[in-house]
């Protein structure tokens, strides 16, 4: 596993050396900009406007407009040279409970390795973590970007969990529904749905899947063998749950529990609403028992599990390569002849555009 940064952890007296590398990498079918006319490849050109010209990556430096006359120039020199210690340490601040951490503040996660002569402090740190059952709040400089992070044990190596800081996480001021008034007997309906929709997340992991990804192939391989494009398939009209909040709740939790759609069962209504206390206004003020199920968690639905396939696998990239660069031999009766690059022309290689 390729590193990303190399350094060392400090707590205490103690220094470890390690490195981290990225514990994430996304699977996903890559796309680039292209003229949609003619299928002709867009490329990003930096340009200055001062000089009206394009110019080379050697020449570009970061600025702060001060004001409307003055620019800051800032090279990477002068980034580079900024006193800022964590850029090789990864400090550990303090030991807290995780628990006291809103997952709200998490964000990119890093694999942590030991080098060779910090194997052993390394162990000590992780052991002495689990052990304590905490979590070492840390900071660390990545590219230009200080941040602090949390560094916890992951099975058997160092994770260091980034975070954003405090002031960067925005207040949820009214977004909260003010005197919402749930009834004793939705609140049950409701907890009854949870028990029964409830599972083990490592079990839940392993059958979630892509579905973006998985159209998103499926319609480049359609247009490059010519196919009819997959669309959606139209879905019902959503209901109005104010108004029959009980009754959805009920058809919810029987659907859940048989492994029907949610709005199949219709009969069950009538019931629902002599669950919440009768129909009309007199039952705004029953307290009623718990809905039926709430005290007993059901089954796991296992058709439903079924129907959930793996995670898709990412699309090969001379799939989605071949959007742009198909031969004219390729299949597709609403192929567009593309206009041929200098290069493709000179190697007599002419492209077509599959739309």
């Amino acid at each position: 596993m390729r590193s990303s940064w190399k350094g060392a952890i400090s707590f205490g007296l103690v220094t470890v050396p390690v490195s981290i590398a990225p514990a994430v990498e996304e699977h996903n079918v890559s796309l680039h900009q292209v003229h949609a006319p003619d299928g002709g490849r867009v490329r990003m050109k930096r340009w200055c406007e001062l000089e009206d010209r394009e110019v080379p990556y050697r020449e570009i430096a970061r600025g702060f407009d001060a004001d409307d006359e003055h620019t800051v120039v800032l090279t990477d020199e002068d980034l580079s040279a900024l006193p800022v210690p964590t850029k090789k340490t990864i400090d550990v601040l303090a030991f807290v409970d995780e628990r006291q951490i809103d997952p709200v503040y998490f964000a990119k996660p890093y694999y942590v390795a030991p080098e060779k002569a910090g194997a052993k402090p390394y162990a000590l740190l992780r052991d002495a973590m689990r052990e304590s059952g905490q979590v070492a709040v840390t900071k660390i400089t990545l590219s230009t970007r200080e941040s602090p992070a949390v560094l916890r044990v992951h099975d058997d190596v160092l994770v260091l969990q980034l975070m954003v800081w405090p002031d960067e996480v925005r207040t949820a001021e009214g977004i909260a529904p003010q005197e919402a008034g749930v009834r004793p007997q939705e609140l049950a309906m409701a907890q009854s749905l949870i028990q029964t929709l409830s599972t083990d997340f490592p079990e839940l992991a392993g059958q979630l899947r892509d579905d973006y990804q998985v159209a998103l192939h499926d319609l480049v391989e359609a247009k490059l063998e010519g196919a009819p494009v997959p669309h959606e398939a139209p879905r019902a009209a959503a209901g109005d749950n104010v108004i029959d909040l009980m009754a959805v709740l009920e058809r919810s939790v029987k659907a859940a529990r048989g492994g029907r759609p949610a709005g199949a069962d219709e009969s069950a209504e009538p019931a629902a609403r002599a669950a919440a206390g009768g129909e009309g206004e007199g039952s705004q003020g029953e307290s009623g028992g718990a809905a039926p199920g709430a005290a007993k968690k059901a089954p796991a639905n296992k058709g439903a599990a079924k129907k959930t396939a793996a995670r898709t696998a990412p699309a090969k990239k001379s799939a989605a390569k071949k959007t742009s660069t198909t031969q004219t031999g390729a299949a597709g009766t609403n192929a567009v002849q593309k206009a041929p690059a200098k290069k493709a022309a000179a190697k007599g290689a002419a492209r077509r555009r599959v739309s």
